[in-house]
C-alpha cells in the first residue's frame, strides 16, 4: 500500500527517485497525440503499444512522457511524446518510422485505429515548464501499473493573444496546485512547419494545454467545479475562440505520467 506520494514526500526522497530520470530532460518539443481506435480495441491497443514501443522511442532520444484512456471518449487513446528539439522530432521520427521495431508492428497497430491525426505540436511556455518526464512505472513496486488522474486543459487561444491569456490563467493554475493538483506542463502551439510531414500536425492554433496529475477520484471530484468556473471566467475575457476543452486521462499500464507512489510497504 502506498504510503508517500510524489510532492507530499521528503525532499530526499523526491530527489532520489527523480534521479533516476537526469538524463531525460530539457524536452522542448512535445506531441499531444489523441487517437481514435477501434469498437472494443482499446485495451488490446494500449497493451501493444506499451510493449513494443517505449523503450524503442527513448532509444532514440525521444520518449513517451504518458499514455492514457480518454475518460469521457471510449474510443479515445492519447499519448504524449518529446523530444530535444525540432531537429530531434525529424531524426527520431524518421529512424523509427522507417525502422525494423515499426516495420514488424505497424500494420497490426495502423489495423486497431481509426484516426491518428488529432496531434498538437506543442512547446513549453517557459523552458521550465515542459511536460513532466517521471521514472518509468517500477514492475515490482508498481506491478498494479500506474495509478492516479491526469487533466489536460486545452485552451484555443486568439492569434497573437497567447502571452497575454498565459498572464490571465496563471492565478487559476495556482489555485489548481492548491487544491493538491500536481502541474506537470504548461504547453503552447509549435507554430512552425511540419518537418516530419508524414505525421499530420493540426494547423488550427494557437492553443495552451495545461497538464496535472490528481490522486485519486475525491481530488477530480474537487478539481472539477472549479475547473469549470474558471474555464466561464477565461471565456469571457475575450481571449480565447471557443470553451476550454478539459480532458480526463486514465494513465494506462505503464504511463509515465501518473500519480507517482515513492514509498511501499
Amino acid at each position: 500500500m502506498s504510503t508517500a506520494i510524489f510532492g507530499q514526500t521528503k525532499p530526499d526522497v523526491q530527489q532520489n527517485v527523480m534521479q533516476t530520470v537526469e538524463h531525460l530532460k530539457n524536452f522542448q518539443v512535445i506531441e499531444f497525440r489523441r487517437y481514435v481506435v477501434k469498437q472494443g480495441e482499446r485495451e488490446h491497443f494500449a497493451s501493444y503499444f506499451e510493449s513494443f514501443f517505449p523503450e524503442a522511442f527513448e532509444q532514440l532520444g525521444a520518449v513517451a512522457g504518458g499514455s492514457f484512456y480518454e475518460r469521457n471518449n471510449p474510443l479515445g487513446f492519447t499519448w504524449v511524446r518529446a523530444f530535444p528539439t525540432l531537429d530531434d522530432r525529424a531524426k527520431v521520427n524518421s529512424a523509427f518510422y522507417y525502422g525494423p521495431v515499426w516495420k514488424e508492428h505497424k500494420k497490426l497497430v495502423n489495423g486497431l485505429m481509426t484516426d491518428s491525426d488529432n496531434v498538437l505540436l506543442l512547446r513549453p511556455l517557459t523552458p521550465e515548464r515542459s511536460i513532466t518526464i517521471l521514472p518509468a512505472v517500477d514492475p515490482v513496486t508498481e506491478a498494479g501499473g500506474a495509478h492516479g488522474i491526469v487533466v489536460a486543459e486545452v485552451f484555443s487561444v486568439k492569434a497573437g493573444d497567447v502571452d497575454t491569456f498565459a498572464q490571465q490563467a496563471e492565478p487559476i493554475f495556482a489555485k489548481y496546485r492548491e487544491l493538491g493538483a500536481r502541474e506537470a506542463g504548461v504547453l503552447v502551439t509549435l507554430d512552425v512547419p511540419n518537418n516530419f510531414p508524414q505525421l499530420p500536425i493540426r494547423t488550427d492554433g494557437p492553443y495552451l494545454v495545461w497538464f496535472g496529475i490528481l490522486e485519486n477520484e475525491k481530488s477530480l471530484q474537487s478539481f472539477n467545479p472549479i475547473a469549470e468556473e474558471a474555464s466561464s471566467k477565461l471565456l469571457g475575457g475575450d481571449l480565447l475562440r471557443t470553451k476550454p476543452e478539459i480532458v480526463v486521462l486514465d494513465p494506462t499500464h505503464r504511463s509515465r505520467l501518473r500519480w507517482l507512489a515513492t514509498e511501499q510497504k
